[in-house]
C-alpha cells in the first residue's frame, strides 16, 4: 500500500479523504515520516520496516518510550499504531529542534538551556532495570564497539576518503581501535543511554525539551550521550561552555550516586568515548553520503572532524590512531 492508504487507516474513515500529508525530513534510518494534518489537529506518521509484522512489545520505540516516560522523561504520545503494516501515529512536538535554539540564544541562555538538557540525561542515566530485557539487554560492548568502528573503516576509509588510505595502515588503525574499545568496555561504570542524543534529537515543544529517536538506548559508560550532547557534529559549543557542562554532568551523576569513578578519570573517558563516538558518526556521515547519496550529511563530517586532534593530543592511548588518521584529519584544512 502507499504511504497515504497506510497512514489513512489509522484515522476514522469519515476523515481519510480530508487529510493533508507532508513528508518530512527523518533520520539517517529506513524509517519514514510524514506530518499529517486532519480538521482536527497534525500528528506525526512514521512508517518503520522493522515494526511491520512484529509485536508492540518487542518494537524498542514503544518499549523504551513507555520506559522514559514512566520515569518522568518527556517523549512524544503514541496515539496508534499498526504494527501488521508498521505505521505508528504520535504527538506532533512541532519542528523546533535544540539545534534550531542553539543558534539563537545569549550565551547566558543557551548555558541554561544546556544544564536543564544535561539534567534530562541525568534522568535517563538514572533509570534501572526492572526485569524487562529492552533495552537493558544491549550495552555498548566490545562487539558493538568494533563493529561501529569497522563501519567508519568500510565507508569513510574504503569508501567516502577512498585512497588516502592503504590497507596495511587500514590494518593498523583496526588495531589501535580494537586497544581502544578495550579500554571502553567497563562495565561496572554502564549506565542506560539514549544512544543518539544531540541536538537533532531534542525537540523543544512549548520550550519544554522532548526526547525523540530513542529506539536504540543500550547500556553504556555514561560518557557515552554527554559526548553525543557536547561534542555534538551539528552544534560546536564555546569550549569554556563544554568543560562547565561536563562537570555538571559529573557533579549531577556523583550527587545521585549514579557515578563512581573520579573528575579525572571521568575527563579521561569522557575524551576516550568522543573519539569512538565522533568517528562512529563520520562512519555514518559517509555511508549516507557515499552509499545512499544523501548529501545533507556531509556539512557534518569536517566539524566532527575537527574535534578529534584534542582527544589524541590529551590522551596517549589515542596517539598511535591520531598519527595513522593523520591524512583524513587534514583534509579539514584542504
Amino acid at each position: 500500500m502507499e504511504p497515504r492508504e497506510l497512514i489513512g487507516q489509522l484515522y476514522p474513515a469519515d476523515e481519510r479523504d480530508c487529510l493533508t500529508i507532508v513528508k518530512i525530513q527523518g533520520d539517517a534510518s529506513n524509517r519514514q515520516y510524514f506530518r499529517v494534518s486532519s480538521q482536527h489537529d497534525t500528528h506525526i506518521a512514521c512508517i518503520d520496516p522493522a515494526f511491520r509484522g512484529g509485536t508492540p512489545d518487542s518494537y524498542p520505540f514503544l518499549t523504551v518510550g513507555r520506559l522514559l516516560a514512566g520515569h518522568g522523561v518527556r517523549v512524544p504520545k503514541v496515539l496508534a499504531c499498526d504494527s501488521t503494516n508498521g505505521v505508528l501515529l504520535i504527538e506532533d512536538c512541532g519542528d523546533r529542534m535544540l539545534q534550531d535554539e542553539a543558534r539563537i540564544l545569549d550565551a547566558d541562555a543557551l548555558e541554561e538551556r544546556y544544564r536543564q538538557v544535561v539534567d534530562l540525561l541525568v534522568e535517563i542515566q538514572s533509570i534501572r532495570s526492572q526485569g524487562a530485557p529492552i533495552p537493558f539487554s544491549l550495552s555498548f560492548d566490545h562487539e558493538k564497539l568494533m563493529f561501529e568502528f569497522d563501519f567508519f573503516i568500510e565507508h569513510a576509509l574504503r569508501g567516502l576518503f577512498g585512497g588516502l588510505f592503504d590497507e596495511s595502515s587500514i590494518d593498523a588503525l583496526r588495531r589501535e581501535f580494537e586497544s581502544i574499545a578495550a579500554l571502553l568496555v567497563r562495565p561496572e561504570h554502564f549506565v542506560l543511554n539514549h544512544r543518539d542524543f544531540h541536538s537533532r534529537n531534542i525537540m523543544l515543544f512549548r520550550s519544554e525539551p522532548v526526547v525523540i529517536d530513542f529506539q536504540d538506548a543500550r547500556l553504556g559508560l555514561p560518557q557515552y550521550d554527554a559526548v553525543s550532547l557536547l561534542r555534538d557534529s551539528y552544534v560546536s559549543l564555546d569550549a569554556d561552555l563544554v568543560e562547565s557542562l561536563k562537570a555538571h554532568h559529573f557533579s549531577q551523576l556523583e550527587n545521585r550516586g549514579i557515578i563512581s569513578m573520579s573528575f579525572s578519570e571521568y575527563l579521561r573517558y569522557f575524551d576516550l568515548m568522543a573519539f569512538q563516538r565522533n568517528i562512529k558518526a563520520i562512519g555514518t556521515f559517509s555511508f549516507q553520503v557515499s552509499v545512499k547519496g544523501n548529501l545533507s550529511f556531509k556539512p557534518s563530517i569536517a566539524p566532527t572532524l575537527a574535534y578529534l586532534p584534542a582527544y589524541i593530543a590529551a590522551q596517549p592511548e589515542l596517539a598511535s590512531a591520531g598519527r595513522l588518521l593523520e591524512p583524513l584529519i587534514r583534509t579539514i584544512a584542504s
